[in-house]
Parts: structure tokens; sequence; C-alpha cells
């Protein structure tokens, strides 16, 4: 082992000393997906879970129910490779971020979340569900309403010549442009799917994956972004045919 190596060692050794493990031994793990931030599951890791955890690179927990450590998608191939893992100012509470590899939930449902408890007074001080992002951008003009696709395209490109350890889309970059493919297939399948079930909620999210990873495409294939807004506004320009 390197002395880089000794050193992150002991690191994590001094910030697992710390952890505030329960009464059981347990400490809560919120798992949450690191590009859309969805959260996608909740469950309990002990000291041998979070180590198994940090040395796979994949999310191991406790079953109280069973009494045995489990390892996500194990049997269903529904894994989760980790990108970072914080912990809370109590430590007492663990954020897993991860991209995983197919649905969080045992039902399919890309989350353990899926259900929702109507409010009583859901339209009190806010918008209608769906109207929200696009009310807040009416008035805006074209330069402003775009500006986050310019700095997204930049920030993507920063991650992948800095590399920030942990970053999702340092992940992807480091797995190559296969994964990156994959990704995109993925989530145009469930934007697909969004439509047809109608849920413009669901919709706004997959999409906005959509975009996310056509951009790392892109960076990947060093093609700028504006390559792709004038070949929209060429298309535009054409005559109408007939």
């Amino acid at each position: 082992m390197s002395e880089a190596e000794q050193n992150k060692a002991l690191g994590q050794q001094e910030v697992l000393e710390g952890i505030r493990w329960n009464e059981a031994g347990l400490l809560p793990a919120v798992v949450q997906d690191a590009n859309s931030l969805e959260v996608l599951m909740f469950a309990y890791m002990n000291k041998e879970s979070l180590q198994l955890s940090l040395e796979s690179g994949q999310t191991w927990f406790w079953s109280r129910s069973r009494g045995e450590l489990w390892h996500k998608g194990g049997t269903s191939g529904n894994t989760q490779a980790i990108t970072s893992i914080h912990y809370d100012c109590d430590s007492d509470t663990l954020l897993v971020k991860v991209d995983p590899e197919g649905p969080a939930c045992h039902t399919g449902e890309t989350s353990c979340f899926f259900r929702e408890l109507p409010l009583r007074n859901s339209a009190a001080g806010g918008a209608k569900k769906g109207q929200g992002a696009g009310s807040a951008r009416q008035g805006l003009n074209d330069n402003e309403r775009f500006a986050v696709l310019g700095e997204l395209e930049r920030v993507i490109a920063e991650r992948e010549a800095e590399r920030p350890e942990g970053a999702y889309t340092t992940y992807l970059f480091d797995k190559g442009v296969d994964k990156i493919l994959k990704k995109v297939g993925e989530e145009a399948s469930e934007t697909i799917i969004a439509a047809k079930n109608k849920d413009n909620a669901e919709l706004r999210l997959e999409v906005s994956d959509l975009i996310y990873h056509l951009l790392v495409l892109l960076q990947e294939r060093k093609l700028p972004l504006d390559d792709i807004m004038d070949e929209l506004s060429a298309r535009h320009e054409r005559p109408r045919r007939d």
C-alpha cells in the first residue's frame, strides 16, 4: 500500500470512529441518485455493511427483519455504484449517492418513494403541478431562458478536464463512451415511458436527465452545443416543401 493510500485509509478510519451508531449498532442510510438527486430508498447500515460498501463501491445494508447483511442488487442485478457517501452534522445519518443500474424498489419503481400523500391545500401558495418552472421563465428573453444549457455545458467540460473525485460526471467520463451511451438509452426509454403514462412531473425529470446525458455525450465526442444550435437554426431557415 502506498503512503497516499495509507493516509487515505487512516483518514477514513478516523471518520468511521466518529460515527454515532444507534443502540442497535445501526445507522440510517438515505440513498440518492447522484444525477437526478431523486431519493431512491432508505435502509440501515451496520459497521460491516458500511465497510463492505466502502471496499466494493456498491451498496450493502443490514436487514433488521432477516438479521443479515444484504447486497443491493445481489439477486436482482439492480446494483448501485457508489459515487460518494456523506454523513450529517450529528454523524448519525448517511447520504449515499449512487449510479443505479436499475430500479431501487422491489416493485420495479425507480424509487421506493413513488406513492404520494394528497395535501389538503395542495394548490395553496404555489403553482399547479407542472407549471412552476415554465411560468417563472415566461418573462425572460431567449438568452436568459436557455442560459442554463450553456452553464451546464461549461460545468461538464470542467468535470472532464479536472475529474473531481466523487462527482457523477467524472464517473461517466472515467467509464467511457459505452457507459455514457447506455445512460442516454436508459434516459430516452424512461422519457418515453413517462410520456406514455401522461405524467408531466415525471416527464420533466426524465427529459432533464436525458438532456444532461446528451450534453455529456457531446463533450465526450467534442461536439459543441453551438454546432447543434446552428444545425437547428439552419433547418428552421430552410424553405418548406409543398
